[in-house]
């Protein structure tokens, strides 16, 4: 697996839009977000120009993850949305804090390893390491994500460490919550 990472600027726009249908088959179609997005993509206000995205393809060069990572010191997923699952506590401000958003590992052609699902364990754990990197690479220290309640405990099984930022909230009859996520042990790893 290769991994392509940049800004919409930076990345070829034949990247972009792999990596939107990717997006939608996994976030509208598999999963039933019901996200407001053109058929067959899946793009919103967050991704800007200042948006890094993390794209994983496989050999034949099709989308098989792909993470979105956004400054805190702008509008972010969790701060606009979903500000009530840090508990009450202020939502992160700071160009040392990343939201690590629209995290799917899924190879839709069974070319990697692993069972088919939004978190193939190999593929999921090379692309958060990649994320990982990349983020750091930007000045992060830390990410925030918004996240199903499982992921919390997949992040810790890979060595990450990661704790909730606040307890559990339903959205749309789903448990989902903040889960910070500290760069520096995973790096050192």
């Amino acid at each position: 697996m290769q991994f392509i990472t940049g800004t919409q600027e930076a990345l070829n726009p034949q990247v972009i839009s792999k990596m939107a249908s990717y997006r939608y088959r996994v976030f509208v179609e598999k999963l039933g977000w019901q996200l407001e997005c053109d058929e067959g993509r899946e793009l919103d206000q967050f991704d800007r120009q200042d948006t890094v995205y993390v794209v994983g393809e496989d050999e034949a060069g099709e989308v098989v993850g792909t993470a979105r990572l956004l400054p805190t010191s702008r509008p972010y997923l969790l701060g606009e949305v979903f500000p009530q699952l840090m508990g009450g506590a202020p939502v992160p401000r700071s160009p040392a804090i990343w939201e690590l958003s629209r995290f799917a590992a899924v190879d839709f052609n069974g070319s990697m390893p692993g069972p088919l699902g939004q978190f193939s364990s190999h593929l999921t754990l090379e692309l958060l390491r990649a994320t990982a990197a990349v983020a750091s690479a930007h000045g992060a220290q830390r990410l925030i994500t918004v996240s199903p309640l499982g992921i919390e405990r997949l992040l810790r099984n890979t060595g990450f460490m990661a704790h909730r930022a606040g307890p559990p909230v339903m959205v749309n009859g789903m448990p989902i919550l903040a889960c910070w996520i500290e760069l520096p042990g995973v790096l050192a790893a």
